[in-house]
């Protein structure tokens, strides 16, 4: 049975439909917004997977080239992996459902969405989300949801739901927002140099929204969905857990009140643990997974009592302390600028590079294809955490982390105009223990300054957890890596000293309500002064010089209409420009010429050449020419860079010319004046210049007048 529920969302119709398409899947809806369309299906094994302490759920986002009416870029017309907007857009599904899942929930689930039209207005990424929310709750899969999920601009300080790509270019605010019927589930976003009340405002904006598409997927289960499966977790055996608790209480009780290093506490833990289970591996043979698993549960309760009761954590900090912090500049040789930023037992080795026009990133999707000049990499190597792994491509995770950061420094980053560089910086996590992704904010910030690069500002990130049981709740300032692991929220958030640029929010738990919200921004606040004015003792503002080994840039603008006069037949004039002056060329169509040279000095003179190229002599101008053609009646005389005109046997010389190349050969530089233009054709004159130099010469040789008046007689005269 096919059923269909609408409703109006941002003055846009939405529109989930059941029952018609993927019938074989435990859930699938086919969710409209606008003209864009996604197909969304949930799929669960029938039983748990074993020997496995998490949740094995997948979420996988694909968009069809098709969708657009477009052909996929390369040479294989075919789509290939998921590109990173994709990676991105699935983590925008998962990070929300995933808490709304029970727990001890083991069996496999899988969720696709996938968009078969793409209208050119609205994203499938907020679509795709809806979806998957809405093929959980029509299946049978057990989901303590639904969710919605909004994107918010903001343009001239309205509030605008869902808005397009060319509202968010306008936007100073953009964030996508999922959350359930009582509780925002998750942020993702940018702006520019917002305050915190202006991004709660947005917040509470895009929750009402979220309530309109909760209550419509709600119809649709009551309408048509499944009976949801029986589950309950497994239970541990109360002698099991009386026993590890009578073997590990006082234990983990003194490891948790002491201040460790992460390696030490994790070896603590570790001879601990062992310790457990060689004590009862005769009462209660194999089961180390439980243990363990008890074992977690015992650490994560007394960590979380500490905080809530004594105001203190793992490493001795209270809720609002910041860990210590250490910058380093210039650390790397030959790169364009460094720095290291290290936070506790977290540290970021920040690297800069320049580059041309011809550097930029193409970024080939939906929308039309377009260049990026600012781009950040992040690498998250197994060394980092002391452990051993694969060194493959970027995952899911450090696409999130890489993107998060580039988007709280984008606000920072000079106009092309100001500064003609492509611009990328790669953050490479040396030690992690909690928020490398804003200790990648830092260092970007800092290289950015070491290299020269004119920012607007420095930005600084920081990272907020939450520890809350019942009504009793503590936000938490930098998180380390296990009050993340074992706390409620990561709340990151990145800025000025003058407002948010970028921000972040995961939760583990059903929801948070405005108020934890406004007090984890405020926080967040006082600790990301706290980081600046750390960052500011290294450096206040960019270096006045780029490095030596950096690329020089000069950018120059010219008509649209010389473009090909300046490219020439087949590139052969620039070409030969590039050769001349030993530098890079790259020509926009809007006329905007970027020339690029490791030595200022020859970019500077390819730049005044190629003004002169474009620029247009003026008649009875005097001109330094050069002798391009030799002909029977005359010459060709090239006044300006591709501009050459006929200098007449006639006008060559005051007396008769009997042969041109009595007094020319080609390559000679000739002066001479602009007669007249006409048709585009420039008339020359050697023999105007001669008689004008002749007439001051010969003004210079005559007797000066006397100009003085006959001395007066003297009185004894």
């Amino acid at each position: 049975m096919m059923v269909i529920k609408e409703a109006e969302i941002g003055g846009k119709k939405l529109r989930i439909e059941t029952g018609r398409m993927a019938k074989q899947a435990n859930g699938s809806v086919l969710v409209s917004l606008g003209e864009t369309t996604v197909l969304a299906t949930a799929v669960c094994a029938e039983t748990a997977k074993e020997d496995i302490d998490f949740f094995p759920l997948q979420v996988e986002y694909r968009e069809r080239s098709s969708a657009a009416g477009k052909f996929p870029g390369g040479f294989i017309k075919r789509e290939g992996k998921p590109s990173e907007k994709e990676v991105l857009s699935s983590r925008l599904i998962d990070r929300p459902i995933r808490p709304l899942f029970p727990e001890g929930f083991r069996n496999e689930t899988q969720i696709s969405a996938t968009v078969f039209a793409f209208d050119g207005e609205n994203d499938p990424d907020i679509v795709g989300a809806i979806g998957a929310s809405a093929a959980l709750a029509v299946s049978d899969i057990p989901f303590q949801g639904p969710i919605g999920e909004v994107r918010v601009g903001r343009i001239n300080g309205e509030l605008v739901l869902n808005p397009t790509a060319k509202e968010i270019a306008a936007s100073d605010i953009e964030l996508v927002v999922a959350g359930t019927e009582d509780s925002i589930m998750m942020v993702e976003g940018e702006a520019k140099q917002v305050s915190e009340a202006e991004l709660l405002e947005a917040l509470k904006f895009a929750h009402d929204a979220i309530k309109t598409i909760v209550q419509l997927q709600n119809e649709l289960r009551e309408a048509c969905g499944k009976p949801k499966r029986e589950f309950s977790p497994v239970p541990v055996p109360e002698d099991l857990k009386a026993a590890v608790m009578a073997q590990a209480l006082e234990p983990f009780t003194q490891i948790v009140s002491s201040v460790l290093a992460k390696e030490e506490r994790a070896a603590k833990n570790k001879e601990l643990t062992l310790a457990v289970q060689e004590a009862l591996k005769e009462q209660f043979p194999e089961q180390e997974s439980l243990i363990n698993s008890i074992l977690h549960d015992l650490e994560k309760d007394l960590m979380r009592k500490r905080i809530l009761t004594e105001g203190l954590r793992l490493d001795g900090r209270t809720v609002t302390q910041i860990r210590p912090i250490t910058v380093d500049l210039s650390v790397l040789p030959r790169v364009h600028g460094s720095s290291l930023f290290t936070r506790g037992e977290t540290q970021s080795l920040g690297s800069l590079t320049l580059g041309t026009k011809n550097d930029e990133q193409i970024v080939d999707g939906l929308l039309e294809e377009y260049t990026k000049r600012f781009m950040l990499h992040y690498n998250f190597p197994p060394y980092s955490v002391g452990e051993v792994g694969k060194m493959i491509g970027p995952g899911r995770r450090e696409i999130g982390h890489g993107n998060l950061a580039e988007r709280s420094l984008k606000y920072i980053i000079p106009t092309e105009k100001d500064f003609p560089y492509t611009i990328k910086l790669t953050s490479d996590i040396l030690e992690s223990n909690g928020s490398s992704s804003m200790a990648t904010v830092c260092s970007g910030s800092l290289a950015l300054m070491d290299g020269g690069v004119p920012v607007k500002a420095a930005v600084a990130g920081i990272a907020m957890g939450l520890i809350k049981e019942g009504d009793q709740y503590a936000v938490l300032s930098d998180i380390l890596g296990n009050e993340d692991h074992l706390g409620d929220m990561d709340f990151k958030v990145a800025g000025t000293s003058e407002g948010i640029t970028g921000f972040q929010m995961d939760i583990k738990i059903r929801g948070i309500s405005f108020e934890i919200m406004e007090k984890a921004l405020l926080q967040a606040k006082e600790g990301r002064l706290h980081i600046l004015s750390i960052m500011n003792t290294a450096i206040t503002q960019p270096r006045e010089d780029l490095s030596k080994y950096a690329p020089r840039m000069l950018v120059i603008d010219i008509d649209p209409e010389q473009i090909g006069g300046l490219i020439g037949p087949a590139g052969k004039t620039v070409q030969k420009i590039q050769r001349t002056f030993n530098v890079e060329i790259s020509i926009e169509d809007s006329g905007m010429v970027h020339i690029a040279s490791l030595d200022l000095d020859s970019a500077t003179r390819c730049r005044d050449y190629i003004k002169k190229m474009n620029s247009f002599p003026d008649i009875g101008g005097i001109y330094e020419g050069e002798v391009v053609k030799l002909l029977d009646f005359g010459a060709l005389i090239e006044l300006v860079p591709g501009k050459s005109g006929l200098l007449h046997i006639s006008e060559i010389d005051m007396k008769r010319v009997n042969k041109v190349t009595d007094y020319f050969k080609e390559g000679d530089v000739v002066k001479v004046k602009l007669l007249k233009v006409e048709n585009g054709k420039y008339s020359l004159s050697r023999k105007e210049v001669l008689k004008m130099e002749a007439a001051a010469a010969a003004a210079a040789a005559a007797p000066e007048e006397q100009t003085e008046a006959p001395a007066e007689p003297s009185e004894n005269q």
